[in-house]
């Protein structure tokens, strides 16, 4: 007997309609994107539903119907699936935990670069004609990256894929995690406080929970050098958006690269569209294209070890 997947929101990962979805064997549905209401209409008689960053809640949990026993979610972040609902209803939820950890590692290089060479300001300048950077003199600042400080806050996978590319840059690492202090292999383990304090820039890795929300906050940036950055390509509510907003403007920190939002998209009216000491982009780390067949790939995987009785990447078990 069949047993039926259903792809709910394909929209999210295959938005330009490049990806192979034949990986995914087994009788599927695949749809471009599901409201609530859809998603209990067309979750009947599947075993499996596949998410990508869709927000489940508990209500539209305890509607699924009886035959659903897993949801694979097609990313590493989980935070959209109530999974307190899942455990009432004995429904497996399962994630893919490193499918984008160079991809989204790189984006934080990049913005580390750009970011030292004013490279916003310096485009900005060019797309309104202003020259003075090639007639007169070099009129934005420009750093270089070799000997400064980063501070990794969450160590895990993309975080150390960030620690291996700095250090052949010869960046100094300082690493925040809660499980580990001293020194191991050329990271020096630190508390948050004292990696706000010496790191010329912070990279955030950490997943969002209650705990970790807002954990940048008006406090914890006034703990960072006043030429230090702040990069986000996590989760956005890890910071305040408010008080990053206030210290960007007020000159508490020297800028910020934002990968992730608190709201995204950000309203029109955000000022972080505008500002020339930030980086900002659309949540794009894990949006390569080789990066998106990869995850699909293993979203297939995860299916398959399902079905043969071996489930892999476990978040709430039955």
């Amino acid at each position: 007997m069949s047993r039926k997947i259903v792809i709910v929101n394909a929209e999210k990962m295959d938005y330009d309609h490049r990806l192979d979805f034949s990986v995914v064997e087994g009788e599927v549905e695949i749809y471009r994107d599901s409201t609530e209401g859809e998603m209990e209409a067309r979750a009947q008689g599947a075993e499996v539903l596949v998410t990508k960053e869709l927000p489940v809640s508990g209500e539209l949990i305890r509607r699924l119907p009886e035959s659903v026993k897993i949801i694979c979610e097609a990313g590493t972040g989980y935070n959209n699936i109530d999974l307190d609902a899942c455990k009432e209803r004995g429904i497996m939820v399962c994630n893919v935990p490193s499918y984008s950890s160079q991809r989204v590692a790189h984006t934080v290089i990049m913005m580390i670069l750009n970011l030292s060479s004013s490279m916003v300001k310096q485009q900005r300048m060019l797309f309104e004609g202003n020259h003075d950077n090639f007639t007169k003199r070099l009129m934005v600042d420009h750093r270089e990256v070799n000997g400064k400080v980063l501070g990794v806050v969450g160590a895990g996978h993309i975080g150390m894929e960030v620690i291996r590319v700095a250090k052949a840059m010869d960046m100094e690492i300082l690493a925040y995690s809660r499980s580990k202090r001293g020194e191991v292999d050329g990271i020096r383990y630190v508390s948050l406080e004292e990696l706000l304090r010496e790191s010329d820039y912070i990279s955030l890795h950490s997943p969002l929970t209650e705990e970790t929300r807002h954990m940048i906050d008006g406090e914890k940036l006034a703990m960072m050098k006043p030429t230090a950055f702040l990069i986000n390509t996590a989760r956005g509510a890890l910071i305040d958006e408010k008080a990053l907003i206030k210290a960007l403007q007020d000159g508490v920190i020297a800028g910020a690269g934002l990968d992730v939002q608190e709201e995204e998209p950000p309203k029109e009216d955000n000022p972080l569209y505008t500002m020339d000491n930030v980086l900002l982009t659309p949540h794009m780390g894990w949006r390569g294209l080789e990066t998106r067949q990869r995850l699909l790939d293993l979203t297939a995987a995860n299916i398959k070890a399902y079905m043969d009785g071996n489930p892999i990447n476990v978040i709430v078990g039955k």
